[in-house]
């Protein structure tokens, strides 16, 4: 980490240092907001960070609002390259989707796909994302069979807003999000990932907006929160490195 910083403090030392602006997905936070502060102290340049949910932040970039760095799920990324808004891809890390209770609930038997639908069919009520898991969750339960049976049950939180929040304020009985965004939320406990033959692994990646002001720095930060000195922090965070 000591040789990155320095690296990163003789780029600050010939270019100066600049301010950029991140839209980010909430995915990431935890692990960001501990490796972004390294990256300023090492760098001198300053991050904005605003962090927008999935949906708003396809609709604000399409909408043309500019900034340096556009941090997404792979898949959104993807689109945004496609319509010419963003001008490269670099995957940062990997999440699955996790489950959580009210903290002190009984947790649910998540052992497997038919464990968690027998825990669904029980729980009075359930909420997900409207994020890459929620509508990964959405088409599950399709599959399972009982959408139309929990239909009456389902939360969908508003793009941005933490599932955890919602089951910490006992409007759920039982939440998926990313596993990232569970971990750390007071008042709920986290029962573990979904089982792997259900699971879904997103991608989150990183890309230079078309408009940027200060592209270099832009990728400069990406190749920082993708080099091996972030790995630690991503997996302390619940996540792997992309």
């Amino acid at each position: 980490m000591r040789l990155a910083f320095l690296a990163l403090c003789l780029v600050a030392a010939q270019v100066g240092a600049a301010e950029i602006a991140v839209m980010s997905s909430p995915a990431i936070r935890e692990a960001y907001l501990e490796l972004v502060p390294q990256f300023e102290k090492a760098s001198r340049h300053k991050v904005v960070t605003s962090w927008v949910g999935t949906a708003d932040i396809m609709k604000r970039i399409r909408a043309g609002e500019t900034v340096d760095l556009v941090i997404v799920a792979a898949n959104s990324r993807d689109e945004l390259i496609k319509a010419g808004k963003v001008v490269s891809r670099v995957d940062l890390v990997k999440s699955g989707v996790g489950v959580a209770v009210r903290k002190g609930a009984p947790k649910p038997d998540i052992s497997s796909g038919e464990a968690l639908k027998r825990a669904l069919l029980s729980a009075k009520s359930i909420a997900y994302s409207s994020g890459p898991s929620g509508l990964y969750l959405a088409s599950l339960f399709q599959r399972m069979g009982i959408a139309d049976e929990l239909k009456p049950k389902i939360v969908q939180t508003p793009p941005g807003v933490i599932v955890g929040e919602v089951i910490a304020r006992g409007d759920a009985d039982i939440g998926f999000q990313q596993v990232s965004e569970l971990l750390h939320v007071a008042g709920v406990d986290y029962v573990g990932p979904l089982p792997p033959d259900i699971q879904l692994i997103t991608v989150f990646s990183g890309g230079v907006h078309a408009g940027a002001k200060q592209p270099a720095v832009a990728a400069e930060l990406i190749q920082f929160l993708k080099s091996p000195a972030a790995a630690p922090v991503i997996r302390k965070k619940g996540m792997e490195p992309g």
